[in-house]
């Protein structure tokens, strides 16, 4: 594979573009080995040496571990976001989007298992900062979900419910799926939890003529 990083040192990127690409170069690496060594015992040199360049050239575009650390974390979580927009963009039912929106969030982590063991790593390495990167993406993507939840309870679709705690308590679930999979260490794929996610989610949602189809609500392409 063409190591486009050594094509320049370590001086000033010549535009965004150029620096944007230079980071999704290392920050790939990073993740891998953040995740399979751990924060504490991870020296920036191995993650230089793995992409043949010098330790400088990454500490150029991350001025410390801490902040190379936490950017390969908020990479993870914009990944998810990305993954969530895909999946329900071209569907034009709302409890269908919110149906394939909770399946992409699965299966986003079997494809991305690393991005557990980081949010894992982040609350344990940094207990000192005010919100973790993952309940920093939540609070920056959730408005819209609060619209679509508010909108469903208004027309009859779903229970008469809060919109905020409906949201909150889905993430939460999420999240805890997730963890608990994970140290579970069983070789379950995440996404193969989804039926039993959504049935549970839809059946203290959805109203009791939306209840009557919900299986067409767990079907997908």
């Amino acid at each position: 594979m063409t190591n486009t990083l050594n094509r320049r040192g370590p001086g000033r990127p010549r535009n965004l573009e150029l620096a944007s690409q230079r980071c999704e170069e290392i920050l790939p690496i990073a993740t891998e080995i953040f995740a399979s060594k751990g924060y504490a015992s991870t020296d920036v040199q191995e993650i230089a040496d793995r992409l043949g360049i010098a330790k400088g050239t990454v500490y150029h575009y991350f001025p410390s571990k801490e902040q190379l650390f936490l950017a390969a974390v908020d990479r993870g979580m914009a990944g998810l976001s990305g993954a969530i927009n895909a999946s329900v963009a071209g569907e034009p039912d709302t409890i269908k989007q919110i149906a394939r929106a909770i399946r992409a969030f699965l299966k986003y982590f079997d494809s991305n298992p690393d991005v557990v063991e980081l949010i894992v790593q982040e609350r344990a390495e940094f207990r000192d900062r005010k919100k973790p990167t993952y309940l920093e993406h939540r609070e920056r993507n959730i408005r819209p979900w609060h619209e679509h939840f508010r909108s469903l309870c208004k027309s009859g679709r779903f229970r008469p419910l809060n919109e905020e705690q409906m949201t909150q308590t889905i993430s939460n679930l999420l999240y805890g799926t997730i963890f608990t999979t994970y140290f579970a260490r069983e070789g379950q794929a995440f996404e193969s939890l989804s039926t039993q996610v959504l049935s549970l989610v839809f059946a203290g949602l959805l109203s009791d003529a939306e209840l009557a189809n919900l299986d067409k609500y767990l079907e997908f392409d």
